[in-house]
């Protein structure tokens, strides 16, 4: 890796009162990279997350972005700094058309929320068809495209996805994580937390294993579908 990583975490040790989730986690993320964070469900992925958001405080480590120490800053400092989220659950906040999610968290003038819309239905055809129904009546596959439209509306440097293929079929999970390559492309990292392994091996360049709080494996992830241990583990080898 060449130059300053768009996300560099180390050290960062996390706990939910006496009890420990996070111990120690190092890892990085370059410019225009997907990378995944995969492991089994409670291995700490979207505690990782949240504490990358500032959902949650870190009792150890440091956390930058761009370059910037954030683990101290507020969730909207980090959003300004270049951070955007897609969390587990998509979260569609009610009362408000397709169109009208996208648009009220667009920054700059209407040109700019025109574009920036615009940008978002090319990525996901199925939102510009239903553009005027209420978020809440779409199908769980549309609400999680919608919520990953909604997080590239700021237009930002790192994306964190979180379990985005949670709940959804296997067709539209490949219709959602297809859209990774889309994003990077666009010139935005992707952070991809997810438990369905081999679904986020196949969308991204490299990946963390994280167990129980800790990382114990990492690595280009072809080199990690091919390995015994990931095979026994996650992939049903």
């Amino acid at each position: 890796m060449t130059g300053v990583p768009i996300l560099r975490v180390e050290g960062v040790t996390v706990s939910y009162g006496a009890v420990r989730a996070l111990t120690d986690v190092a890892f990085h993320i370059g410019r225009n990279e997907a990378v995944a964070l995969v492991g089994a469900n409670g291995a700490g992925k979207s505690t990782m997350f949240k504490a990358i958001i500032g959902l949650l405080g870190v009792e150890a480590g440091r956390i930058e972005l761009d370059g910037n120490e954030v683990q101290h800053l507020a969730p909207e400092r980090r959003c300004r700094l270049g951070l955007g989220y897609a969390p587990e659950g998509r979260r569609v906040p009610p009362g408000l058309t397709v169109r009208e999610n996208l648009e009220v968290v667009a920054r700059g003038g209407q040109a700019a929320r025109r574009r920036l819309v615009e940008r978002a239905f090319a990525m996901f055809s199925a939102l510009q068809e239903r553009q005027s129904s209420s978020g809440w009546q779409l199908s769980g596959g549309q609400q999680q495209m919608l919520a990953i439209a909604r997080a590239m509306m700021t237009e930002p440097k790192l994306l964190l996805l979180d379990e985005p293929s949670l709940g959804l079929s296997p067709k539209l999970a490949d219709d959602v994580l297809r859209q990774v390559g889309t994003i990077v492309a666009s010139g935005t990292s992707v952070l991809l937390a997810e438990q369905n392994v081999g679904k986020a091996l196949a969308c991204c360049g490299r990946a963390y294993v994280l167990e129980i709080g800790r990382i114990v494996m990492s690595g280009p992830s072809r080199d990690l579908c091919d390995s015994e241990a990931v095979q026994r583990a996650y992939l049903g080898g």
